[in-house]
């Protein structure tokens, strides 16, 4: 298998053709899955009439903001750690130094990057909160009852990419562009599977907090935090 990587053909096509694939099918995914909603909704009587913008913002901010919601302030240590797992997980690989310089390479655009110290912290901090949170999954009964296969591969496909950018950087395991090749293909996995799989709730969560807001706030006259 680690002669297959080192192949350079490997190593163009995940650094090329693969990408440009990942994210047409991220992109076009997960549009299909909104559009469909969309129009799911619309035949839905008591959805459309009842949407609100105020309420949609008052539900949006309190379940975005840590011990916003009564749920999160029942749980104050699952609260602190899934915030900073989230954070992590979208923030590390946006303002990656390695991941920029790629993105200079291809397109002359560039960022603001995270200090090397603080990125490889918060890489090592999602690889930490996927095991606690498999761990959760596999040891809370009600957890255990409510997770199926789906669940444990987006944990495992969240931890991939993680991983196996942290052995390349590190030089880990393999030799260094072999395990490149795996992080970029890890990557590309990712980014394919979020329109099909749980992780597509980072878009679909404005969705049913429209609903779910205007519903409570609109015609139940309550909370729904």
């Amino acid at each position: 298998m680690e002669q297959f990587f080192k192949d350079p053909s490997i190593y163009t096509l995940a650094r090329g053709p693969l990408v440009w694939f990942a994210f047409a099918v991220f992109f076009i995914g997960m549009f299909y899955r909104i559009w469909k909603i969309l129009q799911l909704a619309k035949k839905e009587r008591v959805i459309y009439p009842y949407l609100s913008l105020k309420y949609t913002l008052r539900s949006v901010i309190h379940w975005l903001m840590p011990y916003g919601s009564i749920s999160m302030k029942k749980h104050p240590w699952f609260t602190m750690i899934t915030f900073v797992f989230h954070i992590c997980l979208i923030v590390t690989p946006i303002f990656l130094i390695g991941h920029i310089e790629l993105w200079y390479e291809s397109w002359k655009i560039s960022w603001w990057s995270l200090p090397q110290g603080l990125a490889d912290a918060m890489t090592v901090i999602v690889i930490v909160c996927v095991f606690f949170l498999l761990i959760r999954r596999m040891l809370q009964p009600d957890v255990r009852f409510l997770s199926g296969k789906g669940d444990y591969l987006s944990l495992f496909i969240v931890f991939l990419p993680f991983i196996t950018g942290f052995l390349a950087h590190y030089e880990l395991l393999f030799e260094y562009k072999v395990m490149l090749v795996i992080h970029f293909i890890a990557g590309e996995i990712m980014l394919i599977s979020i329109p099909f799989t749980r992780l597509s709730h980072m878009f679909l969560f404005w969705l049913t907090r429209a609903h779910t807001g205007s519903e409570f706030g609109a015609v139940r006259h309550s909370k729904d935090y």
